[in-house]
C-alpha cells in the first residue's frame, strides 16, 4: 500500500512537471513568435491602420506594400546579401573543415599553438577591431567592395566553425583512417571521401550559424559599404526607412522580406542543426 502511495505522488508530480514545462515553452513560443506575426499583419496595413488599429488585422489587406519594397530598393539588398551570404558560407565550410581536418588528425607543439590561436579568435570584439581593419580593407583598396564584406565575415567566422568541426572529426573512428590509408588513399581523398561524407550534419550547422550571422550582420556592412548598390539588407534598410520616411507598411514589408530566407533556412535545417552541435560536442 505504501509503494502504491508513493508511486501515485510520483506520478502527480511527474504530470505537475511535465505540464509546467509545456506551459513554459507555450508562453516562451509565443513572446518569441508574436513580433514575427505583428511584423507580418502591420506590413500589410496602411499608414492609418498600423497607428489606430495596433493589435487588429487589416481592414483592407494591403499586399502591394511588398511589391512597393522590392521595386524601392529592397531587391537590390536582397540579391546584394545573397551574394555576400553565399560566398562566405562557400570559404567558411571549405576553409574550416580543411583547417579542422589538419587539427585533428596532427599532434604537434605548432599545432597546438594554432588551437590556441584559434580559441583566441572567438574572444576578439568586432567593435574593437574596426578601425584596424578599416585601415587595412583601405590600404588593400577593398572598401565599398563585397569582399570587404566576405573576407571580414569568414574572418569572424572561422574560429567558431574550426572548432565545431574538429571536434566532430575527432568523434570519426581512426580505423576508417588506416584503412584508406592501407587501401592506398592520400590525406586530401581521407578528407574528401572520409571526412567530408561523415561530417555533412556538423557541415550543415556550419552553414546555418555561418548564414544567420552573415545576413544579419549590421556593424560592418555600415562602415564598409557607402554605396547604396552594393549595401546589404541590414543596412540598407536604413536607407530604405529614410527614404520611405513614414510609410511604416513598405519598410514593413521589407523587413519581412529580409527575414524569410533566414525563417526557411532554420526551418528545414533545424534538425541538422541540433544533431550536429550535440555530435560535435562528443569530443573537444
Amino acid at each position: 500500500m505504501m509503494f502504491k502511495r508513493r508511486n501515485h505522488f510520483g506520478n502527480a508530480a511527474s504530470s505537475l512537471s511535465r505540464n509546467i514545462t509545456f506551459l513554459g515553452l507555450i508562453i516562451f513560443s509565443i513572446i518569441i513568435l508574436y513580433p514575427l506575426y505583428w511584423m507580418v499583419i502591420s506590413s500589410l496595413k496602411s499608414y492609418d491602420e498600423i497607428y489606430n488599429n495596433v493589435w487588429g488585422l487589416p481592414d483592407v489587406w494591403h499586399f502591394e506594400n511588398y511589391a512597393t519594397a522590392w521595386s524601392l530598393g529592397i531587391s537590390s539588398y536582397f540579391l546584394n546579401s545573397v551574394f555576400v551570404t553565399g560566398a562566405t558560407i562557400i570559404l567558411v565550410v571549405i576553409i574550416g573543415s580543411m583547417a579542422a581536418f589538419a587539427l585533428s588528425r596532427y599532434r604537434s607543439k605548432w599545432i597546438d599553438v594554432s588551437l590556441y590561436m584559434i580559441i583566441g579568435g572567438l574572444m576578439m570584439n568586432p567593435q574593437v577591431a574596426l578601425i584596424p581593419l578599416f585601415e587595412l580593407l583601405t590600404w588593400m583598396d577593398l572598401i565599398n567592395t563585397r569582399w570587404a564584406l566576405i573576407l571580414i565575415y569568414v574572418a569572424y567566422r572561422l574560429p567558431l566553425t574550426i572548432i565545431l568541426i574538429r571536434a566532430f572529426f575527432l568523434s570519426i573512428p581512426r580505423e576508417l583512417e588506416e584503412s584508406a590509408i592501407i587501401d592506398g588513399c592520400s590525406e586530401f581523398k581521407i578528407y574528401t571521401k572520409i571526412y567530408l561524407p561523415l561530417s555533412i550534419p556538423i557541415l550543415i550547422t556550419t552553414v546555418v550559424l555561418t548564414a544567420y550571422f552573415a545576413w544579419n550582420e549590421f556593424l560592418f556592412a555600415t562602415v564598409f559599404i557607402d554605396s547604396n548598390d552594393l549595401k546589404t539588407i541590414p543596412s540598407g534598410l536604413m536607407n530604405f526607412r529614410d527614404a520611405l520616411r513614414t510609410d511604416w507598411g513598405v519598410l514593413l514589408s521589407g523587413m519581412v522580406i529580409a527575414s524569410i530566407p533566414m525563417i526557411i533556412l532554420l526551418i528545414f535545417l533545424q534538425k541538422y542543426l541540433v544533431r550536429g552541435l550535440s555530435e560535435g560536442s562528443v569530443k573537444g
